[in-house]
């Protein structure tokens, strides 16, 4: 009775942290400084790669991303949720963890994040590898891409979702959960379509490169997949818990 009663105080006194406006600067910097880095590093692989003249393999390339969302669980987590990516802040406001009127911030933020990374990287390197845009490649028509990116943010969501429900999204299961899936899913899917699971990922670079032939692609399948991966969380799981809540909205002492 008494754990679960501190359990109680510490959701409400999370949720009274996370209400506070004083620091939703903080959140949507975190927001921004983790996608930027993540696509840093996603769009970075293939710049480097090209620009090095395949020094940087496709294996370490598809790796990355996942490694660098696991580091961003351990250093943004508690303050943002680590979100990264607009089709998660969908999932996690449609799984009903986290207010819809916060999601226009976040995914501004990541959005914002997003383009400032493919900038940096054009900046530096030049229009190298389509500064790392992601486009279906290998024969994969823009509608089985569309499947493909789908089905693997599907997954991506349940992973997600199902390591917040137990409040394990700011600890080690989370990380090591969801990057690995990343990392999985990337030495496989990134061969047909990048692996992208995140519409940021993809705007960026395709911003600055000025081509959004296959942009849609990267819109559709990611956020349809979110929608998915959301009923089958229901299905799986069942009703949102507050742990899932405090997992999506951070919970950061210092606030």
């Amino acid at each position: 009775m008494t754990a679960t009663i501190e359990t109680s105080e510490r959701d409400k006194e999370s949720a009274s942290r996370f209400a506070n406006p004083a620091f939703k600067w903080r959140r949507a910097f975190a927001e921004l400084w983790g996608t930027f880095l993540l696509v840093l590093v996603g769009a970075g692989g293939a710049v480097a790669s090209a620009q090095s003249g395949g020094e940087l393999s496709r294996t370490a390339a598809a790796v990355g991303p996942g490694i660098m969302v696991m580091v961003a669980v351990y250093f943004i987590g508690s303050v943002s949720g680590a979100h990264l990516n607009p089709a998660v802040t969908l999932a996690f406001a449609l799984r009903r963890n986290f207010p819809w009127t916060r999601v226009p911030g976040y995914v501004t933020a990541q959005l914002v994040g997003a383009a400032l990374a493919a900038g940096f990287l054009r900046a530096l390197f030049g229009p190298v590898a389509d500064i790392g845009a992601t486009v279906p490649s290998h024969g994969v028509t823009a509608l089985k891409a569309v499947v493909i990116e789908g089905v693997i943010t599907a997954g991506l969501v349940n992973v997600i979702l199902a390591t917040a429900s137990g409040a394990r999204n700011i600890g080690t299961n989370a990380g090591i959960a969801v990057g690995g899936y990343i990392a999985l899913t990337g030495l496989w899917a990134s061969t047909f379509t990048g692996a992208s699971m995140n519409p940021a990922r993809t705007l960026g670079p395709d911003l600055l490169r000025g081509d959004f032939s296959t942009t849609w692609v990267y819109l559709v399948g990611p956020l349809v997949g979110a929608v998915v991966g959301v009923a089958f969380e229901w299905i799986l799981i069942g009703p949102p818990t507050k742990s899932g809540s405090v997992a999506a909205q951070g919970e950061d002492d210092r606030v």
